[in-house]
């Protein structure tokens, strides 16, 4: 696998492969990685001649009081996982190289609405740092198709959007969320958990299958959300959010929607874990 910060050396092999007609797949990531990101590796690999993954803690998603600075980088052992992979090439940008002229002159790529919504509320600005980094690299890479996991599910959604609204040619793919044996959605963040505290966020995800189970039941929406923040206050949690949306139009769920998605954050100790589940009703 080669490992560049160079944007000229990516262009240049992806150039390289499409005059022999092969595609490409792209797998971007903060690094740190776990096999929830590897999965993604692997379905790419799957969907494409060549595999490029991008490793890159985006200061512009990050807002004040949260972990950048803290946020683990652990780029050896991701480099071994990504080569077990099957990833070719990894692009590992500074922010001088991604945002030289500073992140206050940058352009910005915002999508509206979906944006400015339970995560986009709790963290004003983060999805336009999602959408202008994912912009930007798909600028970089110029890739066939991209992966990325539907454990963030409301980023996979803006970044469809973006894509579908700028008419990118690129087919966004989503992975099912991979879990720890005990339910808990993987993620870089519960490297923050104490092994007590790993064992009681399992809450979120059994709290999940509650409310789908009650749902088919057709128990009413607004005793589901609040049977459910009880159970996850319970728990230990101090809750952010918990909803559930029209899982294609994100919009506020109603009695009649059949295609629904349940989301949810909240804090164990200083750790904001999310999660979500998307219930199909009969």
């Amino acid at each position: 696998m080669i490992t560049t910060k160079s944007i000229s050396a990516i262009r240049e092999q992806v150039r390289a492969w499409r005059i022999k007609g092969e595609t490409v797949a792209f797998v971007p990531t903060m690094g740190n990685l776990h096999l929830g990101h590897l999965t993604l590796i692997k379905e790419a690999r799957l969907r494409a001649d060549h595999v490029i993954a991008s490793i890159f803690v985006n200061p512009m998603q990050f807002g004040q009081n949260e972990d950048l600075d803290a946020y683990p980088r652990t780029l050896a052992d991701d480099q071994t996982a990504l080569i077990e992979a099957g990833a070719e090439l990894l692009f590992t940008p500074t922010p001088a190289i991604i945002y030289p002229k500073g992140l206050d002159a940058q352009t910005l790529v915002e999508v509206p609405l979906i944006s400015d919504q339970l995560c986009g509320e709790s963290r004003p600005g983060h999805f336009r740092g999602v959408a202008t980094i994912v912009c930007k690299l798909f600028n970089i890479v110029q890739p066939d198709i991209a992966v990325f996991g539907q454990k963030d599910f409301q980023q996979l959604l803006v970044i469809k959007t973006m894509v579908e609204d700028l008419s990118m040619p690129i087919e966004i793919v989503g992975v099912e969320t991979i879990r720890e044996t005990s339910g808990l959605a993987m993620s870089s963040r519960n490297g923050y958990l104490t092994a007590a505290q790993k064992q009681q966020a399992a809450v979120l995800k059994q709290t999940l299958d509650n409310m789908a189970a009650e749902l088919s039941r057709g128990k009413q929406l607004g005793e589901v959300i609040e049977a459910a923040e009880t159970a996850i206050t319970a728990a230990g949690f101090k809750n952010d959010y918990l909803d559930i949306r029209h899982a294609k139009t994100f919009s506020k769920a109603q009695s009649s929607d059949r295609e629904l998605v349940i989301l949810v954050a909240a804090y164990m100790g200083d750790t904001r874990l999310i999660d979500n589940l998307i219930v199909k009703l009969p």
